[in-house]
């Protein structure tokens, strides 16, 4: 029997995690919030190495995968603001380079051709830093450590990853698609000859 399903079984998992988390966020209670926004965490890694490990990547877990990222992140991040525990502007930066993205992504897919998931290393460093930069958050505000020059610390991190990578990848997809339309003899998205 194959298990080719399980790392998508995985992403949804970490999709229905948003819910519970941001509650428990909303409502203060931060330890129950920590651990189910780190098991999401270590669900991210587990759908990505048995993906990787066992060849059982589809087309679903491609897009799948990263979108989950994207809404657990900013949920969070969103509900952090929402309740004081970090500034609405980190909130409103890493949601608007997450929207850039999905929007950038979802025109690519409708007027090029289909996307592949393909997180840049830039990226991966960045998905890293606000998992890190949550759990400390959550841990600070669940147990009153680490201190808040450590919070400060990852906050500037994240900020600046967000910056670089949302640069990357609307300079990597813009190249993408003029190539793209070059490749096409010159036919832009909608058929009309140019």
């Amino acid at each position: 029997m194959s298990l080719r399903w399980l790392p998508n079984a995985i992403s949804f998992f970490r999709i229905a995690l948003i819910a519970p988390v941001v509650l428990f966020i909303g409502s203060g209670r931060y330890m129950e919030a920590l651990i189910l926004f780190v098991v999401a965490g270590l669900s991210d890694g587990l759908d990505g190495l048995l993906a990787r490990r066992f060849d059982w990547h589809t087309r679903l877990g491609a897009l799948l995968d990263p979108i989950a990222d994207k809404f657990l992140t900013a949920a969070t991040f969103l509900t952090l603001a929402y309740t004081g525990q970090i500034p609405v502007w980190l909130a409103a930066v890493v949601v608007v380079r997450d929207l850039v993205i999905i929007g950038g992504a979802t025109a690519y897919n409708y007027l090029i051709a289909p996307v592949e998931g393909e997180p840049t290393l830039i990226s991966k460093i960045n998905t890293a830093l606000e998992i890190l930069f949550v759990v400390t958050v959550l841990s600070q505000a669940a147990f009153g450590w680490p201190g808040a020059t450590t919070v400060t610390v990852l906050g500037a991190g994240v900020l600046v990853t967000v910056v670089v990578s949302g640069f990357d990848y609307v300079l990597a997809w813009s190249q993408r698609a003029r190539s793209a339309r070059r490749d096409d003899g010159g036919v832009d998205a909608s058929g009309i000859e140019e």
